[in-house]
């Protein structure tokens, strides 16, 4: 084989670059054509807005340009196929997600393919700054005269006559090696003129509150029985996909207004963003983002990843979410229209949106607030019917919008399309096999596939920045539609973990599916009546509010039950599993909520298997330990619990001076003392079939008085159902 160094010999001479030496203003000639290297152009990399926009001159040719180059995936029919198997529950291969490192082995670009572009791009001048930990992305800097023999591109600045914005763009499509076209897709960064903007809808004349006013999370999870999943999210973790920062003194106010407590909010840096010491203007939506997922599963964790607003700034984080692979639910509020954004750009990140569903992470975008004109407020303008990226994309599940009504007991009373709610139908990507039951043609992806309450008119209680001080606010807007559906799956995840199943994943082939068969009715509110611009809501499906909202217990059932070959009746059901989280303890305090030191892995007392227990008291002096799980037993199932318990004492003679008390809520199911002391462990089993159809707290109580210690040790816990 021919020596790639040689290989690349004739790439790197490619296009001569005429320099124009002006000084600090220096400009540059387009490159010339060299007619002995052969050059493919990249599609689709121009942004849309050079075409209404008027040109004022060059681009410095000193100006430092940074750019993504994004590669290929390999064996794209073998991975739409395992997408396909992973969602099918008649397949072998459902719910059996691969890792980061299983996916980048069969799909990724391979290690040649980062070599052979980092090669070029060096040799053309440039410094490559990274490379993404699944090879799908090369970020690499240099002067616009080096982008300009890279890329043969020519590059200018531009006015936004509807924006008066000023940006810098190439005039014409980028262009690579032939020797290289088997491995880029595209290149984004050529630009800088596409940015995300926030999903937020606010009323009229709207002002800040000293106390909440509109929905909080009483309203909302009683309205879409989100309170009656019986779960709280202990256990999962959310990714919240951000160009701004937070306040985390906002963020607990939230909490403390609602008693609300779960783990700290994380910031996780893309690029070196880091927003959070001054947010900007997008504030707001990061705050909005946050409260919600809290409202709806509080214990869940969140991970608030915060990215430069750019091409390359979006395409680098949906890289480094799904390398990372530490989240199971990414909820996206942040988008631009379809007609604005390079179609490269978009097909690079969804190329991660392919991995995540390859990895079993679900994924919620808001579809927009522009209706079906999502450009409205951009260059396109508002003659055009155009759809919100990243909601468009097949590997997204996009939450449009409603006005609901709530009793004043908190419970669903009906729901309007609202007149502004993001829908319609995608011009860059095909319709997905699954997307059937529709009744709408055209070979097309079509949005929203959900919806939930946005309606400004009946919005949310959050606390985020005022004008000029932090305060109650009343927001509405797909924004809060996206992460109430992704607080839904953090809980749906933790109750498909306790069952024995798989998570949600790419949710969309199993919303249609249920959406398409005798169990709709029960699963969703079908919202008919309202429209957007364009499009009415209707009975089924329609492209304001998709299938409706979630009647989530029920929802979660019919998933679970598709999930194990069965689907329960609405009324109840028993899908045979174990229930609990974290039932042996070795994933420390997941799932459990405990006293200090009490799950762990210390040598002082023996584990019934694995390495970790739970160790309530052993102090020899009055103490308290507590240990404690919540979980839902499906009505119509009998419920086994059961655990291997060890009684280590100093004590002596038959009084109970220590005492370990077992509860059911406030069922007491079994006392045990220092007197039950025994040299290893002894099982435990309880018939629980009388909590059947209700939320049971699983507590253990451990009571140690003033002297000689007694240990109570826990190990390998179960809640069965059958």
């Amino acid at each position: 084989m021919r020596p790639r160094s040689l290989a690349l010999a004739s790439a790197l001479a490619v296009l001569p670059l005429t320099l124009a030496s002006l000084g600090a203003t220096a400009a540059y000639a387009a490159p010339q054509a060299n007619a002995s290297a052969a050059r493919v152009a990249l599609p689709n990399t121009v942004t849309p807005a050079v075409a209404h926009s008027q040109k004022s001159g060059d681009v410095p040719a000193a100006q430092q340009i940074s750019v993504a180059v994004s590669l290929k995936l390999r064996n794209t029919s073998e991975l739409d196929s395992l997408l396909a198997a992973l969602s099918n529950p008649k397949s072998p291969q459902f719910g059996k997600y691969l890792t980061p490192a299983q996916f980048t082995a069969r799909f990724g670009p391979t290690q040649a393919d980062v070599a052979q572009v980092r090669s070029y791009l060096e040799g053309q001048g440039l410094k490559v700054t990274s490379v993404s930990a699944n090879r799908q992305v090369v970020n690499a800097t240099g002067t616009n005269a080096q982008i300009a023999k890279a890329f043969g591109t020519h590059e200018s600045r531009y006015v936004d006559k509807l924006e008066n914005k000023a940006f810098f763009a190439n005039d014409d499509a980028a262009s690579i090696p032939a020797s290289l076209a088997g491995v880029v897709q595209g290149v984004s960064g050529l630009n800088n003129k596409t940015v995300r903007n926030t999903r937020i809808a606010k009323p009229q004349n709207a002002t800040s509150h000293a106390t909440p006013s509109g929905f909080g999370p009483a309203q909302y999870n009683g309205a879409y029985n989100l309170n009656k999943v019986g779960t709280d999210g202990t256990g999962t973790t959310v990714a919240l996909w951000e160009f701004d920062g937070y306040s985390s003194t906002n963020l607990k106010t939230y909490d403390s207004q609602f008693g609300l407590t779960g783990p700290a909010v994380q910031t996780v840096s893309v690029d070196g963003a880091g927003y959070d010491s001054s947010p900007g203007q997008g504030q707001g939506e990061v705050e909005l983002d946050s409260e919600i997922v809290r409202g709806v599963a509080p214990k869940a964790q969140q991970l608030i990843y915060e990215a430069p607003n750019t091409d390359q700034g979006e395409l680098d984080m949906a890289a480094q979410i799904v390398s990372e692979n530490k989240v199971s639910v990414i909820s996206i509020s942040w988008g631009s229209c379809e007609p604005d954004t390079t179609a490269s750009s978009m097909t690079a990140v969804d190329s991660s949106f392919k991995q995540a569903a390859a990895q079993g992470i679900s994924i919620f975008s808001a579809t927009g607030d522009d209706g079906s004109r999502d450009c409205t407020r951009s260059t396109s303008g508002s003659s055009v019917k155009a759809v919100d990226f990243p909601a468009s994309s097949p590997h997204n599940t996009g939450v449009g919008g409603t006005n609901l009504k709530v009793t004043s007991g908190n419970g669903y009373t009906s729901e309007s399309a609202w007149s502004t709610a993001g829908g319609g139908t995608s011009t860059q990507f095909a319709q997905p096999s699954w997307q059937t039951g529709t009744g709408i043609s055209g070979g097309k992806r079509t949005v929203p596939d959900v919806a939930s309450n946005a309606d400004p008119n009946s919005g949310f209680a959050i606390y985020t920045q005022g004008t000029s001080s932090p305060g109650w606010q009343v927001y509405g807007g797909t924004s809060a539609a996206a992460p109430l559906w992704s607080g839904y799956a953090a809980l749906f995840n933790q109750k498909a973990k306790a069952a024995g199943q798989a998570v949600l994943g790419e949710a969309n082939p199993k919303l249609y599916s249920v959406a398409n068969s005798s169990g709709y009715g029960s699963a969703f509110h079908d919202v008919t009546t309202g429209a957007n611009q364009d499009f009415s809501a209707k009975t089924g499906y329609d492209q304001v509010t998709g299938w409706g909202t979630p009647v989530a217990d029920q929802l979660t059932n019919a998933l679970l039950g598709s999930g194990s070959g069965t689907t329960p009746p609405p009324s109840g059901g028993c899908t045979a599993g174990q229930l609990l989280a974290n039932p042996g303890f070795e994933s420390g305090n997941t799932g459990w909520t405990a006293s200090s030191g009490v799950i762990t892995t210390n040598s002082g007392e023996a584990a019934h298997s694995g390495s970790y227990k739970a160790w309530l008291d052993g102090y020899g002096s009055t103490h308290t330990d507590t240990l404690s799980q919540t979980v839902s037993i499906p009505a119509g199932c009998k419920a086994s619990f059961s655990f291997w318990l060890h009684v280590d004492t100093a004590e002596t003679g038959s009084t109970a001076y220590d005492k370990l008390t077992v509860q059911a809520n406030s069922t007491t199911l079994a006392t045990y003392s220092n007197v039950d002391a025994a040299s290893g462990y002894v099982q435990k089993t309880f018939d629980l079939s009388a909590f059947a159809g209700q939320t049971v707290t699983l507590k253990f109580t451990g009571a140690e008085d003033a002297s000689l210690q007694t240990s109570f040790v826990i190990d390998d816990t179960a809640l069965n159902i059958s």
